[in-house]
């Protein structure tokens, strides 16, 4: 048995549609770009831009998004076996490539582990499962549950993994990039800097070939 208000918000979280992230987030990588056999994602930082990587980790190997472009730019087919998926080790963490060679990054999805949930200016983000198993990602300004402003205006159903398996989702470190990843394809969203306004060096090849 579920209480009454518990009731209320399963209604509440199945009643609206989904809607995409309000402005300043835009569209980066969509559930048109699969990765199959995703095991999670985790953030890192290009050493030499300092804006938002992300790596993926999955059962074809490794691979590095540009999160402004949605490029890769970085795959190893082959990673280390001993290496190849974070339960290997206490960290949940996996090599880095490409221009994060040399660093580890810890990876949040299958095996456990997390990205943030909120941003230092006011953002969060919530996973809920009102139809469980299906899950869905609610991204917020209102403070979170129980959501009680107008969806569209201060919260917002961003994503529904009614097709497979919720890995993680999250923002980055730096607040600039949000990610939702499945076991199938990665979604990405990206803003500009909230304190500086700009959001780094802008890669103009997209490739999002496997």
């Amino acid at each position: 048995m579920i209480s009454d208000y518990q009731q209320r918000l399963r209604e509440r979280f199945l009643s609206v549609p989904e809607y995409p992230p309000p402005a300043p987030w835009r569209p980066v990588l969509s559930r048109q770009n699969p990765i199959g056999g995703l095991l999670g994602i985790g953030f890192a930082v290009a050493p030499d831009t300092g804006h938002d990587l992300v790596m993926a980790v999955s059962g074809d190997g490794h691979g590095l998004f540009d999160t402004l472009t949605g490029e890769k730019i970085a795959r190893d087919r082959d990673p280390d076996p001993d290496h190849s998926t974070p339960d290997a080790v206490p960290d949940l963490s996996c090599p880095g490539l490409g221009p994060i060679a040399g660093t580890r990054v810890q990876i949040a999805g299958l095996f456990g582990g997390g990205l943030h949930t909120t941003t230092h200016d006011g953002w969060s983000l919530e996973v809920v499962s009102p139809e469980w198993p299906h899950h869905r990602v609610l991204l917020s300004r209102d403070g979170g549950m129980p959501h009680s402003g107008p969806h569209g205006e201060r919260w917002w159903h961003i994503f529904d993994s009614n097709y497979s398996e919720l890995r993680t989702a999250g923002f980055s470190p730096s607040g600039r990039t949000l990610a939702v990843a499945t076991s199938s394809d990665l979604s990405l969203w990206a803003r500009p800097d909230p304190v500086t306004g700009t959001t780094g060096k802008i890669a103009v090849r997209l490739d999002h070939t496997s």
